[in-house]
């Protein structure tokens, strides 16, 4: 079974694929290939979340997310990505990342794996903002990040997987 690119850029690729019906016919489907992402939860000492209000053109408007990307380059190990991501979107550094749950957001129609990671033993640098992204960090107390997902105040997926999957290890302990 092969892909015929039919787009591409430099974020992903939209391929066509032909595949098998369960009736034994083949039919034709659109496929976004995508180089896998990260997103991470960034920690305080006082257990406080290191936020991003981050200006999505796609929906036209702010919204509340965790620090994450794209793998830039070929080959750029996931744990790597989140560190350069931390840094370039929220402006710290992590003495120590984990992984905490693997998703795909959307896999009807993407081969997206997003990694998410808990970052700690954080220290403030300053952001390294690509053109054209509009970010602003926000420290977040916890528990206000909760009320923040649960309320529908925070929208993305990866964010609200990623603080769920938190909330879940923390009750563990």
């Amino acid at each position: 079974m092969s892909d015929d690119v039919i787009f591409e850029t430099r974020k992903f690729r939209v391929v066509r694929r032909s595949i098998k019906t369960r009736d034994g016919g083949i039919r034709d489907t659109h496929l976004i290939r995508h180089p896998g992402a990260v997103v991470i939860l960034p920690v305080l000492t006082d257990g406080s979340i290191v936020m991003i209000r981050n200006f999505r053109h796609t929906l036209g408007r702010e919204l509340w997310e965790l620090p994450a990307g794209t793998l830039d380059q070929a080959g750029e190990l996931p744990d790597a990505a989140a560190l350069r991501e931390l840094e370039e979107e929220a402006g710290y550094r992590a003495d120590k990342i984990r992984l905490l749950c693997e998703l795909h957001p959307s896999p009807g129609v993407m081969d997206e794996r997003i990694l998410a990671y808990v970052a700690t033993g954080l220290a403030k640098t300053a952001q390294r903002l690509e053109p054209g992204e509009h970010i602003d960090v926000e420290l977040v107390p916890f528990e206000r990040a909760m009320a923040m997902a649960t309320d529908g105040t925070i929208t993305d997926a990866k964010t609200l997987v990623a603080l769920f999957r938190w909330e879940h290890e923390r009750r563990k302990d």
